[in-house]
């Protein structure tokens, strides 16, 4: 008889949840999915994929890949005709201090949609109500806060939530977000050390613009191409989001960088403070929008573990990061891809019995990586808004390197060789555990 296989308790129905649920199905690995909110929601706004993220969905299941290339507004397609480089570019940038109007500004730099197909942005909202549809009925739980975690008698986990419901599972994986109850119990309480997400210094105003409306005012070949509009301590990005037509959006988002220290928020769990027009015509002397949404990371705390015992943390729970190189969600697919194929290799003696080395297989060859992109994401916000030496309207060509090996970083990964060597990894730490 096979190993029997582990029966996983799931922190969070946000995106990154959801995905590792479609991926467990896929491997008919038993798991139920724990999340707080009354039904499945998600902020209304954009959200980008690179090829990584791409070829992540294909190792945790074609479908889920198929299904992305079908819906996504993809970056590595012709769209505007003529110029090829022009067709495949992923972000033009532009000099934001220009008096030139949008619809006929230029852009300083362009870098193009490298490492294969898959460049492509989703409405966050609806790719969750797409997820959701592949999650088999039954999985989710809705209205389940977490409480707390304990050791259960038989060797697994016992969950408490907040409405006197417990649940047993052989371990627990935190997909709970930049928020993190799963991390917080994690590391040892609140006041713990990597418990919570900092500051990163920046915050945003974000807004969806309908696209005819956002041709009026910018013209059709700009909307219809991603923008970062540089300057100092300030920068503007714009994508589509959705398939041409009266239903496609165009998704902006306003990034400042702030002179408080600290979020000014009375509520600490909030990441949101209600902003009018005139907060957003001060910082930008130009255009309106509704909330600014600070930006938390880990930077300043990063895990020293992504797990303890039989608890995960994988994602935003685990490195929470700014989104400046549009490969956060990107590395969450990553994570979800080396932990479902970890968790379905064939050459481990009890799966069950297992989680552990399997949860160190995946902290040893995914932290650095994941860390680094917080780290990175933090840097490449600076260097959009001039900040760093060397940048500034002097030294565009040297700007446009530094961003194109980052990216490369991000977007080059081959997937199929850390998967194998994270279950060469396992594979060892098994073995050493079956001779002690």
């Amino acid at each position: 008889m096979p190993p029997p296989r582990p029966n996983l308790a799931i922190i969070g129905a946000g995106i990154t949840g959801t995905t590792l649920s479609i991926a467990l199905t896929a491997r008919s690995i038993p798991h139920t999915v724990y999340e707080q909110s009354p039904s499945a929601t998600e902020l209304g706004a954009g959200l980008g994929f690179g090829p990584n993220a791409a070829r992540a969905m294909k190792i945790i299941d074609p479908a889920l890949w198929e299904t992305f290339m079908r819906v996504s507004t993809r970056r590595d397609l012709p769209r505007l005709g003529g110029d090829p480089e022009k067709e495949a570019m992923w972000i033009e940038f532009l000099d934001g201090t220009l008096s030139s109007s949008s619809t006929d500004a230029r852009a300083a730099f362009g870098v193009v949609a490298g490492f294969g197909e898959g460049h492509g942005a989703v409405h966050r909202a609806k790719w969750l109500e797409v997820l959701m549809g592949m999650v088999p009925e039954g999985v989710v739980r809705f209205g389940k806060r977490l409480e707390g975690i304990v050791d259960g008698e038989r060797g697994g986990v016992v969950l408490t939530f907040e409405d006197g419901i417990t649940a047993e599972a052989d371990a627990v994986v935190g997909c709970d977000g930049v928020k993190s109850k799963v991390r917080e119990i994690m590391v040892g309480g609140r006041e713990s050390e990597g418990a919570r997400c900092g500051y990163s210094g920046k915050y945003a105003y974000r807004c969806m613009i309908p696209m005819d409306k956002a041709v009026e005012e910018i013209g059709r070949e700009r909307a219809g191409v991603s923008s970062l509009w540089m300057g100092h301590g300030r920068h503007v990005l714009t994508f589509p989001v959705g398939k041409p037509g009266p239903d496609q959006l165009l998704n902006l988002v306003a990034f400042v960088t702030d002179s408080n220290e600290s979020w000014p928020s009375k509520d600490a769990r909030s990441l949101a403070l209600p902003a009018t027009r005139e907060d957003a015509l001060q910082d930008f002397e130009q255009g309106g929008f509704g909330k600014s949404w600070a930006l938390f990371d880990l930077a300043d705390a990063p895990l020293k573990s992504f797990y303890s015992g039989r608890i995960l943390v994988i994602g935003d729970a685990a490195h929470a990061s700014t989104p400046h190189h549009g490969s956060g969600a990107g590395f969450c697919m990553e994570d979800v891809a080396v932990l479902s194929s970890l968790l379905e290799d064939p050459n481990k003696p009890d799966t069950a019995r297992d989680l552990e080395a399997v949860f160190a297989a995946f902290d040893g060859n995914r932290r650095e990586r994941d860390q680094w992109l917080v780290e990175s994401s933090r840097r490449a916000a600076d260097l959009y808004e001039w900040r760093l030496p060397n940048t500034g309207k002097e030294n565009f060509e040297g700007m446009k390197k530094d961003i194109e090996d980052r990216q490369a970083i991000c977007w080059g990964i081959d997937l199929d060789k850390a998967i194998r060597e994270a279950k060469a990894d396992l594979r060892q730490r098994t073995s050493q555990a079956t001779k002690m």
